[in-house]
């Protein structure tokens, strides 16, 4: 407002009463800002994209506007990607940066935001999603690793909103291979598969006959859309680097143990039957009814897991020596206190100084008896990686023959020849 003047007289009626005619102001534009964000992407080795943009409106500040004037129907549902009111107001809300400056999202499923996995995108996807923020554009790209277990992924087709693009996936309490580990040798391990869930590793797993792979029930979580389709899948065997990868094998069929238990991994057991047999392939020997492994025994587990905790995957395939741990240590109050059920078996060290981490769920620890090497457990799960009293734990493949002879009762009759180690 115009400053008073205390000196000046009160106007006589006849003198012309002057009033303020309100003026335009012309708005000085701010100086262009550049921040850097993130737009993630776990690939299950925590790497993601990131891209630097340009400041643009501020879209918090326009659905605080929106939200005072906006009209919603009853049915409207936030973040589904679908606009409901009539000014967009359900849909304003569903992306942010997080305190790492990582693209997360929210969707109507989640309800909560999550950071957004990297695979699949390109330029116009960030630059679309850069506008929705309010951004002018995206123009770099980089990298950046995560530890977190919960994520979303591109879907195959991205439409206008990135709310109504991704998938969600959860994997927690999955581990990884190879704490004290080092790399294996080609030829080594055979039987080793690693399965890629929509073109990236996803989870390790074990050829057990030519047209088998024993791998974890946790790797097709009911959450993640499209991870019990089969065709979503492909099988590498035998490969010892992501970054030389063979022929896929198709997967015909996804069986999951009925009475797995993603709460207490109990029963944390899955098999793929192949679209093909793989030819030429050692598969390991699966134990007979009754054979134990004694504890302390050093047996070896294998995957491309992370090698500390929130690095990436490996690309080259691990090996770690790690003793199998009696049943009732590792279920002591010190250990796990009770969670360790029949059908699971601890092996790693008690120091912590050897085991598996993310990445190698699904993968195989195999003890030598006699020159064969024998499918003693199946990568479950664990507290952490490599911390103290905190070993690895597997599914017990000798608990759990019953089940498994039963589900390739009808397949090809499984040999296991003698394996000579080299």
């Amino acid at each position: 407002p115009p400053p008073s003047y205390p000196s000046l007289q009160t106007l006589s009626a006849n003198q012309v009463q002057p009033y303020y005619i309100p003026q335009p102001i012309h708005q000085t534009p701010a100086p262009c800002v550049v921040q850097t964000i993130t737009f993630h992407r776990y690939t299950f080795n925590s790497i993601f994209d990131s891209c630097t943009v340009r400041y643009g409106p501020s879209l918090w500040a326009l659905a605080e506007k929106e939200t005072e004037t906006d009209t919603c129907p009853p049915s409207s549902v936030n973040c589904d990607g679908k606009r409901d009111c009539s000014q967009g107001s359900d849909e304003s809300r569903c992306v942010r940066f997080g305190t790492a400056n990582e693209l997360q999202v929210m969707t109507s499923k989640t309800k909560s935001f999550l950071p957004v996995c990297a695979q699949g995108w390109d330029k116009n996807i960030a630059d679309q999603t850069c506008q929705q923020l309010g951004f002018r554009e995206s123009y770099e790209v980089g990298v950046l690793d995560t530890s977190s277990s919960a994520f979303q992924s591109l879907n195959s087709q991205f439409t206008n909103t990135i709310q109504a693009s991704v998938n969600t996936r959860v994997w927690k309490a999955t581990r990884i291979e190879d704490h004290g580990g080092s790399a294996a040798a080609e030829g080594q391990w055979p039987w080793q598969a690693s399965l890629h869930f929509q073109g990236s590793h996803s989870c390790g797993g074990t050829l057990v006959a030519p047209d088998f792979i024993i791998t974890a029930a946790h790797c097709f979580p009911k959450g993640t859309p499209g991870s019990q389709l089969p065709s979503n899948w492909r099988v590498y065997i035998g490969l010892v680097s992501q970054l030389q990868l063979l022929s896929p094998y198709n997967v015909k069929q996804i069986i999951l143990h009925e009475n797995y238990d993603p709460a207490t991994k109990n029963n944390d057991i899955a098999l793929l039957k192949l679209s093909k047999p793989a030819s030429n392939i050692q598969p390991v020997c699966l134990p007979v009814f009754g054979q134990t492994f004694p504890a302390a025994k050093q047996c070896w587990t294998t995957g491309f897991g992370v090698t500390k905790q929130g690095a990436g995957i490996s690309t080259l395939l691990m090996e770690v020596a790690v003793n199998l741990i009696d049943s009732a240590v590792c279920n002591s109050f010190t250990v796990y206190g009770g969670r360790i059920t029949e059908n699971m078996q601890c092996a790693g060290d008690l120091k912590g100084e050897r085991d598996s981490c993310q990445g190698d769920s699904g993968g195989p620890l195999v003890c030598k008896v006699d020159d064969k090497w024998y499918l003693t457990g199946v990568t479950s799960w664990g507290d952490g990686c490599g911390n103290p009293n905190r070993p690895g734990v597997y599914s017990d493949v000798g608990q759990l023959l019953m089940w498994i002879y039963g589900k390739i009762a009808h397949s090809d009759k499984h040999f296991c020849s003698k394996y000579i180690y080299i």
